[in-house]
């Protein structure tokens, strides 16, 4: 029987991100779709989709699902078609024969195991900081390639199918390198060249441990519901393990593909920090014009009626209400909690009657300023000059306006609403 081979279809690189299916990809899995992703690229090379689903009693519809809307929102689109180990039986079954007859597999309860060697010494250069990485053969033990559901287990199909995808870098979690020989072993029995291994250090919480999901081991579709843009998301998942040198850490896809390098992967594990997560999503959202962020604001939005309404029905001031949230929000969601309800929300707000008594005030004040000198420096005065009185803080100001104790500007959100609307609120 003749073993398929792939053609020398290059020295070109290509690469594979092959999850699978039995749960929602976390960042851990997104970090290593996007390295394979940033290096094919860089590479001019070939960046491949496979579904490893041999798995079928911890099968979840909804994580391949999950998969594919992920990559899509964050634009690693993959070549050609995705590949399905389910439908590959057969392949693999070929191959299994193949080591039954060189009587380097054997079959017991209903399995076929791989029997290891034990005079073999298994070793490779991991290219994550260039170390050779070695394991005896007699601290191996036998492993089962194909189950007794017909379907073959990860370490089978795995190599099969890296060989004849024509994988030429093996780029995924340091937890996969303890199976590495089996594998060697397998290129070995084959008479297959073997790819590079690249081994990525595993991702801590803050605390130095595991990475749960209260550090943030979400989903990238998580984010996305949580306002996070898919710009932020891919430049600070990157930079997990990942310096490309320099003091810049705002990078977006296209400059990490033209810069990224293997040899630049930490082999230290990087902590998750959500603040820096939060800060970088921040600098992305105040790098769009206004126009970009209006876009985004009604896409992140587009199932709720309000906000819909407040933008069709406040088409003069809205842009510049939103030019002054752009400052402030590290996430698209904090925009209806910190613009929408307080600015133009018809809120009932209680207030005491000292309270009342300062809104009579400052609507007595506000109202001698003409239409024409409505802005910013002639508001603020009057506001300051009514806190002065009063010996109160902007805070009672921010609530007598808005229901909040606090929010954006009030003196230039109010310029920006315009003195009818502005002393509207007051009644």
């Amino acid at each position: 029987m003749q073993v398929m081979t792939p053609d020398k279809l290059s020295q070109q690189v290509r690469v594979r991100f092959a999850p699978s299916p039995t749960g929602i990809p976390h960042i851990g899995g997104i970090r290593t779709a996007l390295y394979n992703y940033l290096f094919a690229k860089n590479q001019s090379g070939k960046f491949f989709l496979r579904i490893e689903d041999t798995d079928r009693k911890r099968y979840v519809e909804e994580a391949e699902d999950a998969i594919f809307n992920s990559l899509k929102w964050l634009d690693l689109n993959w070549d050609g078609e995705v590949t399905y180990q389910s439908k590959r039986k057969d392949i693999y079954k070929e191959h299994v024969d193949i080591l039954l007859s060189k009587k380097i597999a054997y079959e017991k309860d209903g399995a076929i195991w791989a029997k290891m060697p034990e005079d073999k010494t298994f070793s490779w250069i991991d290219l994550v900081g260039d170390k050779k990485i070695t394991f005896e053969g007699k601290d191996q033990q036998d492993f089962v390639i194909l189950k007794s559901d017909g379907f073959p287990t990860y370490h089978l199909a795995n190599v099969v199918d890296d060989h004849l995808m024509g994988i030429t870098h093996v780029i995924r979690g340091e937890e996969w390198i303890s199976s590495v020989p089996k594998h060697i072993y397998l290129y070995d029995c084959f008479f297959w060249d073997k790819p590079e291994f690249v081994h990525l250090p595993v991702i801590l919480g803050p605390d130095k441990g595991k990475l749960s999901k209260r550090h943030g081991a979400k989903s990238a579709l998580d984010y996305k519901n949580e306002g996070y843009l898919k710009e932020a998301v891919l430049n600070f998942i990157a930079l997990l393990g990942w310096n490309p040198g320099g003091d810049e850490e705002v990078l977006s896809l296209e400059k990490m593909i033209k810069i990224f390098k293997l040899k630049d992967i930490n082999t230290s594990n990087p902590k998750f920090d959500p603040t820096k997560l939060e800060w970088i999503n921040g600098v992305w959202i105040r790098s769009l014009n206004i126009d970009q962020l209006k876009d985004k604001l009604l896409e992140f939005y587009k199932d709720d009626g309000e906000i819909k309404d407040v933008f069709n029905e406040n088409p003069d001031s809205i842009n510049s209400i939103i030019e002054l949230a752009q400052t402030r929000i590290k996430t698209l969601a904090e925009f209806k909690d910190m613009v929408v309800e307080p600015v133009y929300g018809r809120i009932n707000i209680q207030l005491s009657p000292t309270e009342k008594e300062i809104a009579g005030d400052i609507k007595e004040k506000l109202n001698l300023i003409s239409q024409k000198n409505w802005t910013e420096e002639n508001i603020f005065p009057v506001l300051k000059e009514v806190m002065t009185k009063n010996e109160i803080k902007m805070a009672v100001l921010y609530k007598i306006f808005t229901g909040r104790e606090k929010g954006l500007p009030l003196p230039q959100v109010l310029e920006k609403l315009g003195k009818d609307y502005s002393l509207g609120k007051l009644n």
